[in-house]
């Protein structure tokens, strides 16, 4: 763990809603928020009043039974939604000036993506994208180790099963496929990692197999392979790194984020109580966004 997450918490908690109440909404984003002590769970509103009612429950918030009931009742919303559901929500939540930690990708399409971030940017509120790989120490040491690099080239696989079967095989994961799933994860690390994606082209069917094929400022080409339909024992996230030094490898198949969870939570009631976003705002996710709707293009 690092030692941001390990320092004493001098401030207030933050008091932070919650949007939704499905498995992950459950499974991190109340636990982690609920677990303190930088951030307090004020609430919980989902479209399924029973669901928040147990997702709430369980740490002993209050659920609500509108969603502008959550706005009066905290300075910060979490979302655990479709990204077209979070889209027009925390575009409303911008507005009532709520600090926002979304989901990726933060919206469905570019254009609510563009419209979200713009709505930050005239409000001023904070923003931090939970791009889950980013706040481990692992994933730290190997984007440390890769800009001190001469890298040519990259590749990258992200494949699972999770669209077979199971709590992720959700509507939108199903029509959109791994592009809009797994690429904001993909092409995050590989824009970071290798240097500032300035091209990137798909070729395949995200929802079962895309090839991104991505040019970089710097030079260099990365290759990745996306899937969420293969029969696989086990998931892989992996990122090989190639150049002129030894081989770099990010391999996030078997990361315990239980690390990753409070260097979230710290750096984002961080974010909050100084008024500033950190490097994983809302424009990251809208620049991923353009990544996506650019290799969707072919």
């Amino acid at each position: 763990m690092t030692s941001t997450a390990a320092a004493p918490w001098s401030h207030a908690p933050v008091r932070v809603g919650l949007v939704g109440a499905g498995p992950w909404a459950r499974g991190v984003h109340a636990r982690v928020l609920a677990a303190g002590p930088e951030t307090e769970l004020a609430g919980v509103w989902a479209r399924r009043p029973e669901a928040a009612r147990e997702t709430a429950a369980r740490y002993g918030a209050p659920a609500v039974a509108r969603f502008e009931e959550l706005l009066d009742s905290c300075e910060a919303l979490a979302f655990a939604v479709p990204p077209a559901v979070q889209a027009g929500l925390a575009l409303r939540a911008a507005r009532a000036g709520k600090a926002l930690l979304l989901e990726k990708p933060v919206a469905e399409e570019l254009g609510a993506a563009r419209r979200l971030v713009d709505a930050i940017d005239e409000t001023g509120v904070v923003s931090q994208v939970l791009l889950t790989n980013r706040y481990h120490p692992e994933t730290r040491r190997f984007l440390k180790a890769a800009r001190e690099a001469d890298v040519f080239g990259a590749r990258a696989c992200f494949l699972s099963g999770a669209f077979l079967d199971g709590p992720f095989a959700t509507p939108w994961r199903l029509e959109h496929g791994a592009l809009l799933d797994l690429g904001p994860h993909v092409l995050d690390l590989l824009d970071a990692a290798v240097g500032p994606i300035t091209r990137v082209r798909g070729t395949g069917d995200p929802r079962r197999w895309i090839e991104l094929t991505c040019e970089h400022e710097n030079g260099a080409v990365s290759q990745a392979s996306l899937s969420g339909s293969v029969n696989v024992p086990q998931g892989t996230a992996r990122v090989e790194l190639f150049g002129s030094g030894p081989e770099l490898v990010f391999d996030g198949t078997g990361l315990d984020h239980e690390e990753s969870w409070p260097v979230l939570r710290r750096e984002f009631a961080t974010a909050v109580r100084a008024g500033v976003s950190g490097e994983l705002d809302a424009r990251r996710g809208l620049r991923l966004q353009s990544l996506i709707a650019q290799a969707s293009e072919g």
